[in-house]
């Protein structure tokens, strides 16, 4: 017989156990609808972001820059690696936990980082602090995860091993302007990168950049790359190999140890240039890496005027070293030959004045090649006269004056050659005789380059072939394969002949090696130097006396000195110019020239070859009197 009392209990029993189960089931989906409420109501705009902040996202890569080298490959501007904190807006919650943080840690006021965010995209980098140092890096890593929306960033940084050494040549960098990427002339650019501004890292920008590369990462809530899902490689820039040695570029820093001047060496047959330095310099690690206001002031402010290169942008009147010209002008013309003779008693009377020789008690009667060896004034003052000023001129543009070179650096002076259309054009004024007399003596307007004073001593030392000049050898890709290479080009032949151009080497040998050379002495024969020294005035003789004797800051009226050389004798290798501003006598630029030639030798000569320079004199061991009676 069925129980009826124990079906009941079984029923009343599972009804009881249904029914717990039915409560808990409507607690857990109570609570998770109270869960619910609370993240969608009082949640939901920040889970909203960070939902969003576990996203894909794309990340510029930079490239590495091409390095610049010297003739050898020795790196004049290569790359380091620079840190960069960075914040991303989004990514930083809570801020006012962060900010203060960041602030203490990286040593800035709180104010700086906002104004740094301001109106920034909160999904991209702002950059709070760059180029920190490894143990800034060190303690913002350790603290990262106190740091959400903080990252570092790791770019290549442009750096120059030898500072100031080649400035001038080299250049610098600095940040993209909005002018400068809005006219389309830097494709592939950002705000932010940094280009050439000036020198070959200017004129190479497009083989020096290389091009940006790209990643797409998957980014957690914290901003923390999870996992990299493509990358396009960054493409590094092609290396320039330059024509330097800076074996000689280092000794011609060295002579002129600061004194405000250039240094111009030329290999004599193809045009390149060997050495090219320009005093006082500056470090043009400065612009990358930041400069004070302070800093920036003492550049621009300062009197020799670091910033400009002066073998190429200052015209400077280049004095007796134009005498060549002048004589060549007058043998190509007919109006003197290798015996005529001029009598120089130490002065000229022209009209009611006298222009005066440098040697005050005269040369007495001289030739052409003499003349040129002893600089006598009075010998080209009247052979000026005889070819006139357009003549001088023609002659001097033949010669390369009055015009850039084609270095191919930018903003190069091409000199002034004087004439009478020139003052014409320039004052609104006819040209008088006395006028011709300064002139031919590489006074007056005359304005003329280190650099094509170099390319002139060049084109007589070889036979007569003026070349332009070459700064850059080639230029390879990262794998080293050439990309460009850049030959020798005659740009024009000197307009003289061979017999009259011998005239004129015979002269400038002389002004070296002869007896009454104003170079005499200070080289010594055995290598083989021909040359011209220079003075030239700043102001009149009568009015730098005074200002000598009666002001002290003197140097400012000083002279500025000369000398062109060129060696060998025969089968020219090198030609230099060396400038030296306020200088005094051409004679103190000489024993700089004689120097960068024998270390030019020593380096050609094989090891145990016999060393070729000789005792010889200097400034420092003659006497006051023979200096001043030389020009």
């Amino acid at each position: 017989m069925y129980d009826i009392t124990s079906r009941e209990v079984w029923t009343e029993w599972c009804r009881q156990r249904v029914t717990y189960a039915m409560l808990l089931i409507a607690v857990a989906f109570g609570v998770l609808g109270l869960r619910l409420v609370y993240l969608q109501v009082f949640q939901g705009e920040r889970l909203h972001q960070l939902s969003e902040n576990n996203a894909i996202r794309l990340e510029s890569l930079d490239p590495t820059r091409g390095r610049i080298m010297d003739s050898h490959g020795e790196i004049l501007a290569d790359n380091r690696p620079r840190f960069d904190i960075c914040l991303i807006p989004r990514d930083a919650k809570p801020r006012d936990a962060i900010l203060p943080l960041l602030a203490s840690l990286l040593e800035m006021d709180e104010t700086e980082i906002e104004k740094k965010i301001g109106k920034a995209a909160s999904f991209k980098p702002v950059l709070i602090k760059g180029d920190v140092g490894r143990d800034v890096l060190g303690i913002v890593e350790a603290r990262r995860y106190e740091l959400p929306g903080v990252v570092v960033r790791v770019k290549p940084q442009r750096h120059f091993p030898g500072q100031g050494t080649t400035a001038h040549i080299v250049g610098y960098l600095s940040e993209i302007s909005l002018d400068e990427l809005r006219s389309g002339s830097y494709p592939n650019r950002k705000p932010g990168d940094f280009i050439g501004k000036y020198g070959v890292e200017k004129e190479f920008e497009s083989y020096l950049a290389g091009r940006h590369g790209g990643r797409q990462v998957e980014a957690d809530a914290r901003g923390r790359t999870v996992r990299i899902m493509d990358t396009v490689p960054p493409k590094p820039g092609a290396n320039v190999f330059l024509s330097l040695d800076m074996r000689l570029q280092k000794k011609a820093e060295e002579l002129l140890d600061g004194r405000p001047g250039a240094i111009v060496a030329v290999e004599a047959d193809t045009g390149r240039i060997l050495a090219m330095v320009s005093s006082p310099t500056y470090d043009p690690n400065l612009f990358v890496d930041g400069m004070t206001q302070k800093q920036w002031n003492e550049l621009i402010k300062d009197p020799d005027h670091p910033l400009e290169n002066k073998a190429i942008h200052g015209g400077y009147a280049p004095g007796s070293t134009f005498k060549m010209i002048t004589a060549m002008a007058g043998l190509e013309e007919g109006k003197i030959d290798s015996h005529t003779e001029y009598n120089c008693p130490g002065r000229l009377k022209f009209g009611d004045r006298y222009f005066r020789c440098w040697r005050h008690w005269g040369h007495g009667s001289l030739e052409v090649t003499e003349a040129i060896a002893q600089s006598c004034d009075v010998f080209f003052y009247k052979v000026g006269l005889d070819v006139g000023v357009d003549k001088i001129a023609e002659y001097a543009r033949g010669c390369g004056l009055g015009q850039v070179t084609g270095l191919g650096l930018g903003n190069e002076s091409p000199g002034v050659v004087p004439d009478k259309a020139w003052k014409r054009r320039v004052y609104n004024k006819p040209w008088y005789q006395g006028e011709t007399l300064s002139v031919a003596i590489g006074q007056g307007a005359n304005l003329t380059t280190p650099l094509q004073m170099a390319l002139l001593a060049a084109a007589i030392g070889n036979g007569g072939s003026l070349y332009r000049p070459i700064m850059v050898d080639r230029v390879e890709s990262p794998e080293g394969d050439v990309i460009q290479a850049f030959s020798p080009t005659i740009r024009t032949k000197l307009p003289v002949s061979m017999a009259n151009l011998e005239l004129i080497r015979e002269g400038m040998w002389g002004a070296v090696n002869g007896p009454r050379g104003t170079a005499r002495g200070i080289c010594p024969e055995s290598l083989a130097i021909s040359g011209k020294t220079g003075t030239a005035q700043v102001v009149g003789r009568k009015d730098r006396d005074k200002f000598l004797n009666e002001l002290t800051d003197k140097i400012k009226y000083q002279d500025h000195a000369w000398f062109i050389a060129y060696a060998p004798r025969e089968d020219c290798k090198i030609a230099v110019a060396v400038f030296i501003k306020h200088g005094g006598h051409g004679t103190a630029c000489a024993p700089l020239a004689r120097d960068i030639i024998k270390e030019y030798m020593d380096g050609r000569n094989p090891p145990g070859a016999k060393d070729a320079s000789t005792p010889a004199e200097t400034p420092e061991n003659l006497d006051e009197t023979d200096l001043q009676d030389r020009e």
